[in-house]
């Protein structure tokens, strides 16, 4: 539409600026320079005799941005709080703040309508299951959950569901000094894909209003909290207001597909902590925004009734005409006597609250309650010290000084403490916590799958189950008198949400935390610092303009060039699209990858024995030589030399259960190297790997010179012990030409014994160094045969030995647990049925 206005106007496709070119630099200046910059860099001789623009400072410049086309503007609304403090003329203290919004439902036909999300996007709800015969549910995204189709049927023939998702988070603007905040809210729709939905750069959250975030000192301290409760929600009543009557009765919009259809915009997730859940409820903070379950026993494993808007809205009428309802004390509810979602059409507040995973489970259960727990149990110097023995692994971080010296923790480093801590805190706890954090670990990492079916959702609830089984022993050792903790109630919540809503991963709030960078701090420090709200909603309109041209012109780039009013040329041809077509991508096949040039050429079986502790290295080299070049008669001796690589990386197809991008993990064999002058030396890196223990066939492939070694896919089963075996990769070769041309890499490498039967109360595997005539048992294997990298955790016993470290764990201990934590595939690879 926007090209044909174009065409019909004769401007050119970056009007109003001049030429590609200036687009180019008024792009750059956008995202890259605030206001004074700019005028500084316009004002430089240099750009004002040789560049020659058609703006030439800065208003002349922010003049023609907002010429281009925008989003949804943005409307201030003024609210005036009367306080219950007097001032000293005995009236009332008031105070007006300033609410900045955009419709919201525009902000929806803004998202529905656009061609960047076509290929992501569905229109109606869909079962999907693993097997013909419909017996194992598959749950993902939003349209194959319980909701969708439930509101679908509620809702006239030939109607389309716009599914609501909210999410708000006050956040600090102000760095070192000040105290200003800001009280942003995002918004996205259930149609697009959840992958899209994550990704902060595809601007498929979208940004519809700044609540004020007043300290309100017009009331008195006892006062001022239900006042911040009564005015959040007037102003998402006031913010949310268009969204009634477009529920009610649907408003007409081009989709992405550009079919016409009537959208329903209805409120269906809220994204949200804990505290924002319960402001969003009307509920004290000692209850649960979702059900009504008594504040004495969020600790047990019990099926509370769920809370219900209706009820909510009469007891809370009743208490506003001065009645006094015993459910408004039994409930736990505020005096909010009209809650922003009370009109919305067809929406369930209280159902809308999804798992936040990054709070709850992350940053609650695990890190704040199961971590202290178990220090209390074993001390802060002992947990530390386990930390410090963990081996190294690609891409894992090493607390090489424990974790009582973190001062400041993220997200990112309860993760990283999760994929060690099963097999970390092995035969230090008594068996029952060993239980009870296996059983949270479990919890973990089944709610952050992105695919979920039946089976994994039963998985789930049944680790939660076995928590509640054990969890006394933390009473009998005095770690805990009670577990009325409200964030592991609310793990009680997560298999319903799912199965309403999709997986998990769709409704994190790191995300809005992210999303805070741009939305929030980025444009605050745009501003002057005074009257900050309307300099943040003007920066991120100018913003938004420019990311919608360039996208604009991405999509030009990409239209046919013969019929340019004929965008859909096929359309006659194709069927309405109810379900994203994603693009069908082509099977991608385990890939191996070795570098052009390798890192240590001619390198003498002296030092491949010695620096890379290959002690076996001719005896295997000779069997393999036997087996695989029967016709050889040249016997590799010390004389020979051969050329030696740091590393291997795998690249393997995504498991979409955990990722939909494919994995690229390195297997590391790099001798240790002493310092040199000013740089520091570094330790050895000998990782371990899962071997193909049966013949695989291969073929050789050259990209730009870098090997290529690519394997059909292992018959990798849930039992992982058919088909793998363990070792330790000291060394990645090939063999020198005297060998003639064999065109398959090789690793040496030591062998762990096969998997022994699964620890009982952590339940992970156990394997040991194998020997032979009390040698190590090491052979030569193609590389193409390891299947990828894996992680071993040293058995520590009930006190760690003061000699183990991470660069050692591997060479000081014999027996070792086999981490199926260390990621997301290897937990669905050996745990998931």
């Amino acid at each position: 539409k926007y090209r044909t206005y174009q065409e019909e106007e004769g401007e050119d496709p970056w009007s109003p600026f001049e030429d590609e070119e200036e687009w180019d630099l008024a792009h750059w200046l956008v995202k890259n320079l605030g206001q004074t910059w700019t005028e500084e860099f316009l004002k430089l001789p240099i750009t004002q005799n040789r560049s020659r623009l058609s703006f030439h400072n800065n208003r002349s410049f922010l003049q023609r941005v907002d010429k281009l086309p925008r989003g949804p503007g943005w409307s201030c609304k003024k609210v005036t709080v009367r306080g219950n403090v007097e001032d000293e003329k005995g009236e009332m203290l008031q105070e007006e703040v300033e609410l900045w919004s955009r419709d919201p439902v525009e902000c929806v036909k803004e998202l529905i309508g656009n061609p960047a999300f076509k290929e992501h996007m569905a229109y109606s709800p869909a079962k999907a299951y693993a097997d013909r015969a419909g017996q194992h549910r598959v749950i993902n995204e939003m349209w194959t959950g319980d909701w969708w189709g439930e509101k679908q049927n509620a809702l006239p023939e030939g109607a389309t569901i716009a599914p609501i998702i909210l999410s708000s988070d006050k956040t600090s603007l102000s760095q070192f000094r000040g105290d200003k905040s800001a009280w942003p809210v995002y918004m996205s729709i259930g149609n697009i894909a959840k992958a899209k939905r994550r990704q902060a750069s595809a601007r498929a959250t979208i940004l519809i209003g700044y609540l004020p975030a007043s300290k309100l000192d017009c009331f008195t301290p006892d006062a001022r909290s239900l006042a911040g409760y009564c005015l959040f929600h007037h102003c998402m009543t006031l913010l949310l207001q268009p969204l009634i009557g477009a529920g009610n009765d649907g408003v007409e919009m081009v989709c992405a597909d550009s079919w016409v259809r009537r959208v329903y915009p209805i409120l269906a997730a809220y994204v949200a902590d804990f505290p924002e859940q319960c402001l969003v409820s009307c509920c004290k903070e000692n209850q649960c925004p979702k059900c009504l379950v008594a504040a004495n026993e969020r600790g047990d494993a019990l099926n509370s009734a769920m809370r219900d808007p209706e009820s909510t809205k009469e007891i809370l009428h009743k208490r506003k005409i001065g009645q006094h309802p015993l459910e408004f004390e039994a409930n736990g509810l505020r005096a909010v006597y009209k809650p922003f979602w009370a009109d919305l059409p067809h929406a369930d507040i209280f159902l809308a609250f999804t798992p936040d995973l990054l709070h709850q489970l992350h940053k609650g259960v695990f890190k704040d309650h199961l971590v202290k727990w178990c220090i209390d149990i074993i001390g802060e110097d002992e947990m530390d010290a386990r930390f410090k023995a963990i081996p190294n692994y690609p891409g894992l971080r090493h607390f090489k000084k424990g974790i009582s010296s973190v001062k400041q923790w993220t997200g990112r480093e309860h993760k990283e403490m999760q994929r060690v801590f099963v097999g970390l805190l092995s035969g230090a706890v008594p068996s029952r916590v060993l239980v009870v954090a296996r059983s949270i670990l479990d919890f973990s990492y089944y709610a952050q799958l992105h695919i979920q079916t039946t089976e994994s959702l039963d998985a789930q609830q049944n680790a939660l189950t076995v928590f509640h089984a054990n969890k006394d022993i933390l009473k009998e050792l005095a770690v805990r008198e009670h577990f009325n903790i409200p964030k592991l109630h609310q793990l009680s919540h997560y298999v319903q949400s799912i199965t309403l809503f999709g997986a998990a991963d769709g409704f994190n709030t790191e995300l809005p935390e992210h999303l805070h960078i741009d939305f929030a701090k980025d444009s605050y420090r745009a501003s002057n610092k005074r009257d900050y709200e309307e300099q943040m909603a003007l920066w991120l309109q100018r913003q938004e303009a420019v990311f919608i041209r360039s996208a604009y012109l991405d999509w030009l780039s990409q239209q046919p060039h013969s019929n340019p009013h004929n965008v859909d040329a096929d359309s006659d041809t194709d069927s309405e699209s109810e379900t994203p077509h994603l693009p069908a991508a082509e099977p991608l096949q385990p890939t191996h990858v070795l570098a052009k040039v390798p890192a240590h050429p001619h390198q003498s079986v002296h030092t491949i024995i010695t620096a890379h502790g290959a002690t076996e290295f001719l005896p295997a080299l000779r069997s393999f030589l036997l087996k695989n070049l029967p016709r050889n008669t040249i016997v590799p001796g010390l004389q020979d030399r051969f050329d030696l690589y740091c590393q291997v990386v795998i690249v393997t197809p995504p498991d979409l259960r955990v990722s939909d991008v494919p994995k690229r993990r390195r297997i590391r064999a790099t001798p240790e190297k002493l310092p040199s002058g000013r740089k520091p030396g570094t330790p050895a890196q000998f990782d371990m790997a899962l071997i193909a223990d049966r013949p695989r066939s291969s073929h050789l492939h050259t990209l730009e010179g870098i090997f290529l070694l690519s394997f059909s896919a292992v018959n990798f089963d849930n039992s992982l012990v058919a088909g793998v075996r363990v070792a330790q990769v000291r060394a990645i070769f090939t063999l020198p030409r005297q060998f003639g041309a064999y065109p398959r890499a090789l690793a040496y490498v030591e062998w762990f014994t096969p998997f022994k039967p699964p620890d009982p109360s952590s339940r992970m595997r156990q394997v040991s160094r194998s020997t032979r005539q009390l040698r190590r048992n090491a052979a030569v294997v193609h590389v193409d045969e390891i299947v990828r990298p894996c992680h071993l955790i040293p058995r520590m016993g009930q006190s760690v030995d003061l000699r183990l470290r991470s660069g050692n764990a591997y060479e000081v201990a014999n027996d070792f647990y086999f981490n199926e934590f260390i990621d997301g595939e290897m937990f669905c690879t050996c745990v998931i049925k």
